[in-house]
């Protein structure tokens, strides 16, 4: 069998073209309106990005054994929220961050006020995405049900929560219960509904819809633990951001909370439950399975 560190980055080449392809059409329209706006919008989202969250959701299609034309447009809506989310992130106001993936960030470039606008627009155009029934070829009813479970990660209840409790957690003494919730929100509920939408896209049974969302909820756990972690140890010209920032601006994170050591069994621990949340799929959830493993030791 290939050996999995080959597997993973022939599987996210292949599926990173067909995101990137497919948000060059969707996007391409958007030509006609306000020239320095489409700029900005076009400049976070062709940054580099990994497209993680839209390649999760087209992991879930493969191990349902669901077709992926439909969930592709799915996918490209999930990005378009995510970097809605990383510009926003971005500004003075938040993270005040001058570098994403190596590049200044769209406020740096474009201005607070363009910047703002900007994330509000993908946010927008990811619905309108998500709405388009020449686009998303799925039953209403499915539709419908794909578009509850982003929104609901991108809102109060998720993202947008998980960002209020950041800002608000800022120098709070340390508490694990705190920023636990923090991860659930900010980070984990839109990669819960990544996996979600792509097991509703492929009519996945209850069961196997709960596994992924179990799936999951213990990745995007994992992945903001090892974002802790690369905050800290982490080389600040690989990441392409500088490191150190939440030390500086007194945010919890495991590492503050639970120590270095402790944070990465954390970790591990969350990478092992992701992974054996999937006992009940077969090799088809091998991207998901692989995927895991390269979270817990992902140097970006």
């Amino acid at each position: 069998m290939e050996k999995d560190e080959e597997f993973l980055k022939a599987y996210l080449q292949d599926r990173k073209k067909l995101v990137e392809e497919a948000l060059q059409g969707f996007l391409a329209p958007y030509r006609n309106g306000s020239s320095e706006i489409y700029k900005a919008v076009h400049y976070s989202v062709f940054a580099g990005g990994k497209r993680i969250r839209p390649i999760l959701c087209l992991a879930a299609v493969d191990a349902a054994g669901g077709n992926l034309a439909p969930a592709i447009p799915v996918a490209c809506a999930l990005e378009l929220i995510h970097t809605y989310s990383l510009i926003h992130d971005d500004l003075p106001a938040m993270d005040n961050d001058d570098f994403r993936r190596g590049k200044p960030t769209s406020h740096k470039v474009f201005g607070e006020a363009l910047a703002i606008l900007a994330g509000d627009a993908l946010l927008t155009e990811a619905f309108v995405l998500l709405s388009r029934t020449g686009k998303i070829m799925l039953p209403a009813e499915k539709r419908l049900s794909v578009i509850r479970e982003i929104a609901y990660a991108a809102g109060i209840s998720g993202m947008v929560g998980g960002q209020v409790l950041d800002i608000l957690s800022e120098n709070m003494n340390s508490n694990e219960n705190i920023l636990s919730e923090i991860h659930r929100r900010k980070t984990g509920a839109l990669i819960v509904a990544s996996v979600k939408a792509g097991a509703i896209v492929s009519g996945a049974g209850k069961n196997k819809t709960l596994a992924l969302s179990r799936y999951g909820l213990n990745l995007g756990l994992a992945f903001q633990i090892a974002d802790d972690i690369l905050n800290v140890t982490g080389d600040s010209a690989i990441m392409g951001k500088k490191t150190g920032s939440d030390v500086a601006r007194g945010k919890l994170t495991y590492p503050s909370v639970l120590g270095m050591d402790a944070a990465r069994q954390k970790l591990q621990y969350h990478v092992d439950e992701a992974i054996a949340s999937l006992t009940a799929f077969d090799e088809r959830a091998r991207p998901l399975r692989v995927i895991a493993r390269y979270i817990e030791n992902r140097q970006e």
